[in-house]
């Protein structure tokens, strides 16, 4: 399998991810020996310490998603790497989804969520068992909300990308999964009109219900997406 990232996107939004934790814990530390030298500033020691813990919370948010080990694509390309270079998938690219795998019969979206906890999906709702470490952690990680319906908006938005860039006369199935990376993830879904599992369980839902692409729209594919990816 041929794997493709945007290097460029994934070290920018890093650093900003460190530098705002960083400097959040800074401001924090600020508020409180500002007033021990200075007690006349103790009004701006509260302004430190609100914009402080503010900004370390979204650095602590944002490195959650861009820094945290293991990150997406090393789950996604351990759980595809016995895929042959007929299937490539591509991280971060100019597109509303962060990563696509392009495979002989068109594209799968993949929703990638790294998440400790109990899901479930059940009459077209997401219920999320909310535990101690979960509520404590809360504010410092990305939320569940409805990835099937984002799925499928993405669905949408990728075809009409496909469309302007190849007409109307070349169709590419688009097909998506949701996976949850995390070891201790729990799952419970029924009936769902995508497919929802654990990583482990990933490569045997990337499978597309669609004839092969020819030789033409399998290149003009990868090499779009290619573009969109690599900086």
């Amino acid at each position: 399998m041929k794997v493709f990232i945007n290097r460029q996107k994934v070290n920018t939004r890093a650093t900003w991810s460190n530098v705002a934790s960083v400097g959040g814990l800074i401001l924090l530390l600020l508020s409180v020996v500002l007033p021990l030298f200075l007690p006349s500033w103790a009004g701006f020691a509260y302004a430190f310490m609100i914009v402080g813990m503010g900004t370390a919370m979204i650095g602590i948010y944002f490195a959650n998603r861009w820094v945290r080990k293991p990150r997406p694509e090393e789950s996604l390309a351990k759980a595809l790497k016995s895929f042959d270079d007929h299937y490539r998938l591509y991280h971060y690219p100019s597109l509303p989804c962060d990563h696509i795998l392009l495979t002989p019969n068109g594209v799968v979206i993949l929703e990638v969520f790294n998440l400790n906890g109990s899901f479930s999906y059940k009459q077209g709702r997401w219920k999320e068992a909310m535990t101690i470490g979960r509520a404590l952690r809360y504010i410092v990680e990305e939320h569940i909300g409805d990835p099937v319906l984002m799925a499928k908006q993405l669905e949408g938005e990728l075809g009409r990308r496909f469309r302007g860039e190849f007409g109307t006369e070349v169709t590419i199935p688009i097909k998506s999964v949701v996976t949850f990376t995390h070891p201790a993830v729990e799952l419970d879904v029924d009936e769902s009109p995508i497919p929802i599992y654990k990583i482990d369980k990933l490569k045997k839902q990337v499978a597309l219900n669609a004839p092969r692409l020819t030789t033409e729209q399998y290149e003009k594919t990868a090499r779009f997406l290619e573009s969109l990816t690599v900086q």
